[in-house]
């Protein structure tokens, strides 16, 4: 999508006196050619299959490894029976992306957004106000639209691969996506919108990318918890008038910097962090020898 910033968005709200989601489909519109129904259609198909990767969980499946399943059902247990910290709706954020974070590592049916091992975060914000009936399926739409023309903006300016910029391109960008949705779908304005991604970037910086045993399991699937956690709070935030003193713009061109800066072993490697760890080295060996054997 070509949107090369968020001030030019910015810009095209006030000269066209329009709405940031609508300068997003409007781009997406011009780019390919397509009439609003169309645009429409697919991000309402994009919303569906997001909600779908919500609602057919199943907290009985492990991944392949063994390392990662059923933590989204023991969230949901536990808010069920205890006395947790979080209240209602931040329970659920927490649950719903453990939920999509372990579908993706069992090869479930998920919507990269950005990516899929950040899969887990702009649908653990979304989907419990929908569900809740706190948000109807337009305000998703639209709030769906300003997600997509932040994250066109970070993957332009930036990255959104970890392989690339490390986690805080992946999680870091899904949460700034998640927080800028947040904030618009509450009427926020496109400054408000531009402050909570500037914040959500600015508190994920240099999240290195460290997978155990190169899998997008450990730790992934709690950073989309990470991620969705810190979308509310910056949205909040930035609602409450919070601003960030560095411009979303720099914000976003500084996380591609540290990015490209990482050392290899800490972009999707494995070679480094909790990956070099003799617990992520034990687990390598297992799936190494697992794999051989399956050979002969």
């Amino acid at each position: 999508m070509a949107l090369d910033s968020m001030q030019e968005i910015l810009e095209r709200m006030e000269a066209e006196n329009k709405p940031f989601w609508q300068v997003v489909q409007d781009t997406d519109r011009e780019e390919r050619q397509v009439t609003a129904e169309a645009s429409e259609e697919k991000m309402r198909a994009t919303w569906q299959a997001m909600l779908e990767s919500v609602t057919a969980y199943q907290g009985e499946r492990m991944s392949l490894s063994g390392l990662v399943g059923g933590d989204g059902e023991r969230m949901r247990r536990y808010a069920r029976e205890k006395q947790p910290l979080s209240g209602a709706y931040l329970q659920e954020v927490i649950a719903t992306a453990l939920c999509v974070g372990e579908s993706n590592a069992c090869m479930r049916k998920i919507v990269a957004a950005p990516t899929a091992g950040a899969c887990g975060v702009l649908p653990a914000v979304l989907v419990p106000l929908y569900q809740s009936g706190q948000a109807g399926e337009e305000e998703i739409l639209r709030a769906l639209y300003v997600a997509a023309g932040i994250g066109a903006v970070v993957g332009y300016r930036a990255c959104i691969a970890g392989a690339a910029g490390g986690c805080q391109a992946e999680i870091g960008t899904a949460s700034a996506m998640a927080a800028g949705a947040l904030t618009a779908l509450r009427g926020g304005s496109g400054e408000q919108v531009g402050h909570a991604v500037a914040m959500a970037l600015k508190n994920l910086m240099g999240l290195i990318c460290d997978p155990v045993a190169g899998l997008v399991e450990v730790p992934c699937v709690k950073r989309n918890v990470v991620g969705a956690v810190n979308a509310v709070s910056c949205a909040d935030m930035a609602l409450a008038g919070i601003t960030s003193r560095v411009p979303v713009d720099q914000v976003i061109d500084c996380m591609g910097d540290v990015g490209r800066r990482l050392p290899v072993e800490f972009r999707e490697t494995a070679l480094g962090g909790l990956a070099a760890t003799p617990f992520g080295q034990s687990v390598k060996e297992q799936m190494q020898s697992r794999r051989e054997s399956q050979e002969t």
